[in-house]
């Protein structure tokens, strides 16, 4: 895993044509996707959002997500951060993608620092019940889900199916995904010890996290702990 201050290619272009769904997937460092042309939608950790021309993405590090190409082709240039490096908001945008292209074909890095320098907050879309569930699962690690959908007047059954079909993946298994990467963050933080962010983020004891961890990270808590410190 890479960290230092950038990955040794800072800024690459991605160019997609023809494919329509590229699955769930996880990349193990903080990165932004800047649309250069096309559009696509995007439905991860973090939300479901559709970006054009300008639209960034931020990506933390082990986040997961999949893509929906919503037009023929698209180019996409993706900007590598620090591992650690996370910018608050999930998504962005730059009046000027053009530049950005240009001067990531001459000094990846100036790209890089240019679209960090520019980029501002997006107005987030309408959400929906799927986009309503991924949001009450970010913010409350310990939300149970039958719970949540007898509040809104659904089946579970229509909930599991219904989410997995925006999400990819079980409302079970994006919860997990969920806790797996808040402990890793608490881990490298370094401010609590372990059992209490086991508890803190929604697991049964300290086992579990370690298991949900090492599946979403590679690696055990305790390895983490011990690089930050």
């Amino acid at each position: 895993m890479n960290t230092s201050c950038f990955s040794p290619v800072p800024c690459q272009l991605q160019h997609q044509h023809g494919a329509k769904l590229v699955p769930r997937h996880r990349h193990d460092a903080s990165y932004l996707a800047l649309v250069l042309s096309g559009s696509h939608e995007e439905a991860g950790d973090r939300g479901r959002f559709q970006v054009s021309a300008g639209g960034i993405v931020v990506h933390g590090a082990f986040e997961a997500h999949l893509n929906r190409y919503l037009s023929a082709s698209s180019l996409i240039l993706n900007i590598s951060l620090h591992t650690w490096q996370e910018p608050a908001a999930a998504l962005m945008q730059i009046d000027d993608p053009d530049r950005a292209a240009r001067l990531a074909e001459r000094d990846p890095r100036a790209a890089a620092a240019f679209v960090l320098s520019t980029m501002r907050a997006a107005p987030l879309p309408m959400a929906d019940w799927p986009d309503q569930l991924a949001a009450a699962l970010a913010q409350d690690p310990h939300l149970r889900l039958q719970s949540w959908a007898r509040a809104h007047g659904l089946a579970d059954a229509t909930v599991s199916r219904g989410f997995r079909k925006v999400f990819g993946v079980s409302p079970s298994a994006y919860r997990a995904q969920l806790r797996g990467r808040l402990a890793w963050r608490r881990i490298v933080a370094g401010e609590q010890c372990l059992p209490d962010i086991a508890i803190d983020c929604g697991f049964a004891d300290q086992s579990h996290m370690t298991r949900t961890v090492c599946a979403v990270t590679g690696r055990p808590p305790g390895a983490w702990r011990n690089e930050v410190k």
